[in-house]
C-alpha cells in the first residue's frame, strides 16, 4: 500500500494487468471494484502458498495468468505484453524476466495455469500437504521456462521496493 508517485504500488500492480480477466488479488482487503480477493493459507505463507490461493479462483478456461509481486512500482502493460507474446511459443510453461546477472525474476512473469497445477499438485504430495514456507524456485522446477531479458526504456520491471531507499528510487524512476 505504499505509494510511489501517489499511487499505492499494489494499484500500479493491477493496473498493469487491467485488461486481464479476472484479476485476483491474494493478500490483505479491501480490493479494487472488480479484483478478486482471496488469502493464502496460512497468512504469511509465501509466495507458493499464495499462487496455490489465486489459482482456486482463477477459471478454468483462462490461458494465463500472471504472478506478480504487489511492490512492482514500475512495471507495465507493455511488459506485460512483452511476456504474454513470448508465451504463445509452443512448449513453454511459463516466461519470467531475468536481470543482468541471469537470476530470474519470477514473480514478474506469466504462466500457463495447468502448468502451475500440476507443479503444485507434485510439491503439495512432496511437502505432504504443507506449502508454507516453500520456495518459488521449487514449485517452478521441471516447468520449461523462457528468460526474457528487458530490453525496454526505463528501469526494469522487476524493480521491487523492500527498503525506504528502494521506494526514493522508484519515485525519481516515475516521475
Amino acid at each position: 500500500m505504499v505509494p510511489v508517485g501517489g499511487v499505492p504500488m499494489r494499484e500500479r500492480v493491477l493496473d498493469a494487468v487491467a485488461d486481464a480477466a479476472p484479476r485476483i488479488l491474494v493478500g490483505a482487503g479491501p480490493a479494487p471494484e472488480g479484483v478478486r480477493l482471496t488469502r493464502e493459507r496460512p497468512t504469511g505463507g509465501g509466495p507458493v502458498a499464495a499462487t496455490a490461493a489465486g489459482l482456486t479462483l482463477l477459471d478454468a478456461d483462462v490461458p494465463a495468468v500472471a504472478l506478480l509481486a504487489a511492490d512492482l512500482p514500475l512495471l507495465t502493460r507493455s511488459a506485460i505484453g512483452e511476456l504474454l507474446h513470448h508465451l504463445d511459443q509452443p512448449g513453454i510453461d511459463g516466461v519470467c524476466h531475468v536481470d543482468r546477472s541471469g537470476r530470474r525474476q519470477t514473480l514478474c512473469g506469466v504462466w500457463r495455469p495447468a502448468a502451475l497445477r500440476t507443479a503444485l499438485d507434485r510439491l503439495t504430495r512432496q511437502r505432504g500437504g504443507e506449502l508454507a514456507g516453500a520456495p518459488l524456485r521449487e514449485l517452478l522446477a521441471g516447468l520449461a521456462v523462457r528468460e526474457l531479458t528487458w530490453s525496454g526504456d526505463g528501469p526494469p520491471p522487476w524493480f521491487d521496493c523492500d527498503t525506504e531507499r528502494d521506494v526514493r528510487r522508484a519515485e525519481e524512476w516515475a516521475r
